[in-house]
């Protein structure tokens, strides 16, 4: 699987790895899990750097639409990603900015500012 997380109920967080060539349904799936452990106002920490997306046009709206249907599920915990490169952070900062609203989203290149930024956030 491309996806591989680990959810710390304890500490309310999701530490996630993207690796290898990543289909809207792999993203999908992953949110589905998310969900199903009721994990939707933790912090979500997405290490992407050895990930290459595979998405059209309607795969990241499609994304994007779900995105924004979370928000009506209740609070969302902050979200950061690090990418492999420009490219791929464009795509995150498009699809973070069509689901963020009520939470704190940012895309980096590192995942040691990731991760710093998200511990800074509040919880959800």
């Amino acid at each position: 699987m491309p996806i591989n997380f680990t959810i710390d109920h304890k500490a309310r967080f999701v530490d996630a790895r993207f690796d290898g060539v990543i289909a809207l349904k792999d993203v999908e799936d992953f949110c589905d899990a998310i969900i199903g452990q009721n994990c939707l106002p933790y912090r979500k920490l997405i290490d992407g750097r050895t990930a290459t997306g595979k998405y059209d046009d309607n795969d990241v709206m499609a994304m994007g639409a779900r995105m924004s249907a979370y928000a009506t599920m209740g609070p969302r915990g902050a979200l950061a990603m690090a990418t492999a490169d420009n490219a791929s952070l464009e795509l995150a900062d498009r699809l973070m900015n069509l689901g963020k609203e009520g939470r704190p989203a940012k895309a980096f290149r590192s995942i040691d500012e990731a991760r710093e930024w998200l511990l800074a956030q509040p919880e959800a």
